[in-house]
């Protein structure tokens, strides 16, 4: 209901930017101040700013369907800071006119070269944005765990999140996530969530993806936990409606990840060479839509032999006091996405305890990536798309 609240508004501020585009287009040469050019630049902006709203109505044919969707993730980010340039540009303009009364800024020259430079800076950051989202980052970590394990000093662990597989990201990206975990030569793999995007039929070829995520190469295997938007549901420009829990539910993506030689962990723990525990935990707003409830740390771990490494994979990095009490030794989220877009990478960390990196709780290492992937607008600015090498000692 939110986003229906929020139309009105969408549809002022596309309006606004449309009237500035009109004026400094107008002003470069008089064969764009033609009817017929206002009138097919105008079905191309619509057809752009409403592809959100046109990809959530129309489902079938599903190649119109996603291509609305591709076009709509796109518009998103461009649309986000095309109004942050342009208010910014709009608000010196009336600084200077009516507070300083600069003459020259009524001239028409000052207004096109303004204009241009805006439209040079804004397509430059958005390919730069659209492009880097694509790059993958290997970030390292140190952790070490005062637990002794037989005939083991040491063990390599990468984890992955917020693959967000679907409009965003299919079979190329997911070939270059396997191709970076690999390098690393990893004894665990661990997936903290999200891996897919709200709706499964978003993947384009599922089978190839399979095979794709299925040669990940880790000596203890990969384990995963299911996140937020690990199941199918109506979302429009962020914004979800709620559905009843059997409808949200997908089973093929239980099966995808089973094809993908990948384990999902709902509240369950796993004794690996009877060396080290993985838990993965069910996600704190899943368990909600699904209308399910989710163990606390203290049942998780308590029945566990705590002189053995207790692992934790849990999609969001919340309770992070509660996991250590409860005698975790390394909690690995994701979520965040640190933000993915100046600047949410710097309010998000007003809204978590450690929206990315490496944060002590006592003898707990809590450690919470990027992700590998995008969610909403397809691009990442002032964030990487990551996956975290941990290099685990034991002592």
């Amino acid at each position: 209901m939110v986003a229906l609240y929020l139309a009105p508004l969408y549809i002022l501020l596309n309006v606004y930017l449309l009237r500035w585009m009109y004026l400094w287009i107008g002003s470069c040469h008089y064969l764009f101040q033609t009817m017929t050019f206002r009138i097919i630049f105008a079905i191309i902006y619509i057809f752009a700013s409403t592809s959100l709203l046109s990809g959530f109505l129309i489902k079938k044919p599903q190649f119109i369907h996603r291509l609305l969707k591709i076009t709509g993730n796109y518009f998103l980010g461009i649309f986000m800071y095309t109004l942050m340039v342009v208010l910014m540009a709009d608000g010196i303009r009336l600084i200077l006119k009516y507070i300083l009364h600069v003459a020259w800024i009524q001239q028409k020259y000052v207004f096109t070269v303004t204009g241009a430079i805006c439209a040079a800076f804004l397509v430059l950051l958005s390919l730069y944005g659209i492009f880097h989202a694509k790059k993958i980052t290997v970030t390292p970590y140190q952790v070490t765990v005062n637990k002794k394990v037989p005939n083991m000093n040491s063990m390599k662990i990468v984890l992955l999140a917020d693959t967000h597989f679907g409009y965003n990201a299919g079979v190329i990206h997911a070939r270059e996530i396997v191709r970076k975990i690999n390098k690393q030569n990893p004894d665990l793999v661990c997936i903290a969530g999200d891996i897919f995007d709200n709706e499964y039929d978003a993947i384009m070829e599922p089978t190839k993806m399979e095979k794709i995520l299925k040669k990940i190469k880790s000596h203890y295997g990969v384990y995963a936990c299911w996140g937020n938007h690990d199941l199918n549901e109506p979302i429009l420009a962020g914004f979800t409606f709620k559905q009843a829990p059997e409808d949200v539910k997908d089973p093929r993506m239980k099966k995808f990840l089973e094809n993908s030689n990948i384990h999902p962990l709902r509240d369950e723990s796993v004794l690996i060479d009877n060396r080290f525990y993985v838990i993965g935990r069910k996600d704190a707003s899943l368990t909600e839509k699904i209308g399910e409830t989710r163990k606390t740390p203290e049942q998780l771990i308590s029945s566990l032999d705590k002189n053995k490494p207790v692992f934790i994979i849990d999609h969001q990095p919340k309770g992070l006091q509660e996991l250590a009490d409860a005698g975790a030794d390394l909690d690995l989220c994701g979520h965040t996405h640190d933000g993915q877009l100046f600047p949410g990478n710097l309010t998000i960390r007003t809204m978590w305890e450690n929206p990315r990196g490496l944060l002590q709780k006592d003898s707990m290492t809590n450690i919470v990536t990027s992700g590998a992937g995008v969610w909403g607008p397809a691009m990442r600015i002032g964030t990487d798309s990551e996956i975290c090498v941990i290099n685990v000692s034991f002592k």
